[in-house]
């Protein structure tokens, strides 16, 4: 069984994107704890929120006082209602929160049944319940009831105590080539991706971007990669990397094998509608970009968004961690595509633009003032969720390393253009002993 905890400030908002699955009949409410009854047994928005009203009146300084947690089964699991009820009950007892106010819903929109519980972290005073640890103490709370409750245990990813966590390409180091060629050799052992654009999207993460080149060698048509080091503005820094230096898998022609592989498995990935089922719920919990993308990132998926010169969205990209898939908007739903979050948000990347402009006419007027002075280094805008001024709940070292955890193995410090050197000998030597044989 595999556990989603969101948070979020819109106590309606979560009630809503539940309750609209019940009365599309596509959804059931199985139980409550701590909410006021009904006359009839049946509840709308409007007659749960009273029973959190209290609690959120009393809070104090929590900006996400709102949970939001799905509990997903393996598809395999044949879970009766009953099960479900006593599944979220003790869930939310082994987590602390059992004396809170609570809804469960169950979901049978999708042929893996699985149960929403939308609840409050802070108690009837206002004050904050712990969530120290609280990742680790879901997976043992999800161990624990796999076991009482026979369930089919979550896959887990082995993980070798040698690996290290990767940070970004940091450019004004002088072993960029080997920083890029850490990450390139082994993103494709631990990722799926289906095309270059999110094969970009996740080595926009670690400060890296890939560009494809065409041209013709004796009459034929040829394809090469090469790769750039990006700064914090995302903007290219350095000299051109060709694929060879970093090997074959590198290259072209293996990642559109990879592409292909990629594209098999995830059509039946289990992982696709756990992540639109999070997604949607940041949408209809959150108020803006900043704090949907940070919603996400607690739950191990960073979001990727690309616009124009105007502001306008036209990519969406979600990275995964935890099922280690990349995923356009539009491949996990039509409703979450470009053209749905660019209305959503076109006020806010209106302004953006609008903002960066002026910022640009502001620096140019003063640059004669300030020359002895750089501009202040922030975040890539692709890691808004390191951001500290946005995330004042986060911990320190909170950001990337966090959502990949030990994924790739050690190679900084490796020399490969002396890898590729070496590999010529051979080929080289190999050749001239078959030349001898002859």
């Amino acid at each position: 069984m595999i556990a989603k905890i969101g948070r979020g400030a819109n106590i309606i908002g979560a009630l809503s994107y539940n309750q609209l699955k019940v009365d599309q009949e596509n959804g059931s409410i199985l139980a409550t704890h701590r909410i006021r009854e009904t006359v009839n047994g049946e509840f709308t928005v409007n007659q749960l929120y009273p029973s959190f009203e209290p609690y959120l009146m009393a809070n104090k300084r929590t900006e996400k006082p709102v949970l939001h947690i799905s509990l997903n089964p393996n598809p395999k699991d044949s879970v009766s209602d009953e099960d479900f009820k006593k599944i979220a009950q003790d869930y939310m007892e082994l987590m602390g929160y059992g004396d809170q106010p609570y809804v469960v819903f169950k979901h049978t929109d999708i042929e893996r049944t699985h149960i929403h519980i939308v609840s409050t972290c802070v108690d009837r005073y206002g004050k904050k319940l712990s969530d120290s640890y609280e990742k680790l103490r879901s997976m043992n709370a999800c161990r624990a009831l796999e076991q009482k409750y026979q369930l089919l245990p979550a896959t887990e990813k082995n993980q070798n105590s040698k690996d290290v966590i990767f940070k970004p390409v940091d450019y004004k180091e002088a072993n960029v080539k080997s920083q890029i060629a850490s990450v390139i050799r082994h993103l494709p052992k631990y990722y799926q991706y289906q095309s270059l654009g999110a094969y970009n999207a996740l080595l926009s993460l670690f400060n890296i971007t890939a560009e494809q080149i065409t041209g013709e060698l004796h009459g034929q048509s040829k394809q090469g990669l090469v790769y750039f080091a990006l700064n914090e503005k995302g903007e290219k820094v350095t000299n051109p990397f060709k694929s060879s230096l970093f090997g074959k898998q590198a290259g072209m022609e293996s990642l559109q094998k990879h592409f292909e592989q990629s594209k098999e498995k995830m059509k039946t990935a289990p992982a696709k509608e756990i992540l639109k089922n999070s997604v949607e719920i940041a949408m209809h919990t959150t108020n803006n970009e900043i704090d949907f993308k940070k919603q996400l990132v607690d739950q191990g998926v960073n979001t990727i968004v690309r616009r124009n010169d105007q502001g306008r969205i036209y990519g969406m990209t979600f990275i995964d961690h935890e099922s280690r898939i990349v995923w356009n908007g539009s491949q996990l739903s039509k409703n979450l595509s470009a053209n749905v979050f660019n209305d959503l948000w076109k006020y806010e990347g209106t302004q953006k633009v609008q903002n960066e402009i002026q910022n640009k006419k502001t620096i140019s007027s003063t640059a004669s003032k300030n020359e002895s002075k750089p501009e202040t280094e922030k975040p890539h805008a692709l890691f808004d969720f390191l951001n500290r001024n946005h995330l004042s709940n986060s911990t320190p070292d909170f950001g990337l390393i966090e959502s990949l955890g030990a994924l790739l193995p050690i190679t900084q410090g490796e020399d490969y253009e002396e890898q590729v050197f070496a590999n010529q000998i051979r080929k080289k030597t190999k050749r001239n002993n078959q030349r001898g044989k002859k």
